[in-house]
């Protein structure tokens, strides 16, 4: 009989010690899972951190890019409304630039034309001082021949106008000197001025010296004329 007991009594103990155990591996399983659970907290919160600084960053750097591109669509709108006003401006500024090339066109064909509107006056003038200048010459000749035999003195009078004096015309007085002025105008034309005493036919002996250039017998034909005022054609 107190063999069984005995027995009962190992049965209790290797109970107690199954119980005894399985507190304690209940026990340390606990610690082991609160450190684990603090371990694994610690890390969550440092990963967490981290994604939060990440997305802050990510954020700070978005917020930048939307004020960039926000920057560049406000940029771009005023581009192409200046553009819009430049387009609607192009139209008068081409006929400005038009008018222009057309006005300096128009100035190059008058300058041209004035060119050789100057060039041909040169031409004329000088063809007009040669001719002048042969004029002087044969009136130096003139002034010679008749000098010598008609009594005809020729002077120069205010630069190019010429006074003729003929004398030996009136027989009772041979010093009375009979005279008229002449010039040649700017087309190289001969032209009276006046005469004293007056000659009724000076203005056909003026037309005829025009017409004909020859000096030398306009000249003995108004010698002829101052002769015929103290000679006057007898009558029948």
């Amino acid at each position: 009989m107190a063999s069984i007991k005995d027995l009962d009594v190992g049965e209790k103990f290797s109970s107690k010690l199954e119980e005894i155990r399985t507190k304690l591996l209940s026990q340390a399983m606990g610690e082991m899972l609160n450190e684990a659970t603090v371990e694994f907290c610690q890390a969550h919160k440092q990963y967490m951190k981290s994604v939060l600084d990440t997305c802050s960053k990510k954020c700070r750097e978005d917020e930048t890019m939307f004020e960039t591109i926000q920057a560049y669509t406000e940029e771009l709108k005023r581009q192409n409304s200046i553009m819009r006003e430049r387009s609607g401006e192009r139209p008068e500024i081409l006929g400005s630039i038009q008018d222009k090339e057309s006005h300096k066109e128009l100035l190059i064909q008058k300058i041209e034309k004035l060119k050789q509107e100057q060039s041909k006056n040169r031409e004329l003038i000088h063809s007009q001082n040669k001719a002048n200048k042969d004029r002087l010459k044969n009136l130096n000749k003139i002034k010679e021949i008749f000098q010598e035999r008609l009594s005809l003195e020729i002077r120069k009078i205010q630069g190019e106008k010429l006074q003729f004096i003929f004398r030996n015309i009136n027989h009772k007085n041979p010093q009375s000197a009979y005279t008229f002025l002449l010039r040649i105008n700017e087309d190289g034309v001969y032209q009276i001025i006046s005469c004293d005493p007056p000659l009724a036919q000076m203005d056909h002996l003026e037309r005829r010296l025009q017409e004909t250039n020859n000096l030398s017998a306009f000249l003995a034909n108004v010698r002829k004329e101052f002769v015929a005022l103290h000679n006057p054609p007898k009558t029948a």
